[in-house]
């Protein structure tokens, strides 16, 4: 296990709110709902990200919180790789396994989520909003095929 925490220099979790956004009650109810489950689903409470200019076609102004983001690394990051492979993608529907085009060039892994409910830590009777959200995974080593037997070694499935 001492080698596996070598190989991963940190797990970033990424909520965008998009549509949610426009909601009436989003600043005083969708949002808390998000971060607390969004804190719930990784160990660690969620930075707010906020839009960085105005975008009128979106309804959008500066500073707008657009995004929840979470950076794992360390204990956090080992034990919700091991929740992750172990328990969340296995519980998404009609999983073949990861396809290998969500590696880049640089080596990360970008896995999405329609909806967050696969993680055990989600109750589905109290859970008042639904969300999908992305899971990058940053290896230590920047070289694709690498990386790519790093994640087979810690337990990624991939496609065959």
């Amino acid at each position: 296990m001492q080698s596996d925490n070598l190989k991963l220099e940190k797990i970033v979790v990424n909520v965008g709110v998009g549509r949610l956004s426009q909601a009436p009650n989003f600043s005083d109810k969708i949002l808390p709902e998000i971060d607390k489950e969004l804190a719930l689903i990784t160990g660690q409470k969620p930075s707010p990200r906020g839009a960085k200019q105005s975008i009128a076609g979106f309804k959008i102004r500066a500073g707008n919180v657009v995004g929840l983001k979470v950076t794992l690394r360390g204990k956090r990051m080992r034990d919700f790789l091991s929740r992750l492979v172990n328990i969340a993608l296995p519980r998404v529907r009609d999983f073949r396994g990861v396809d290998l085009k969500n590696v880049d060039k640089s080596g990360n892994l970008s896995i999405g989520f329609r909806e967050h409910s696969v993680f055990p830590e989600i109750n589905l009777e109290t859970s008042r909003v639904n969300f999908g959200l992305e899971v990058t995974l940053v290896p230590k080593i920047r070289i694709r095929e690498k990386a790519i037997e790093a994640y087979r070694q810690l337990g990624v499935p991939f496609k065959k």
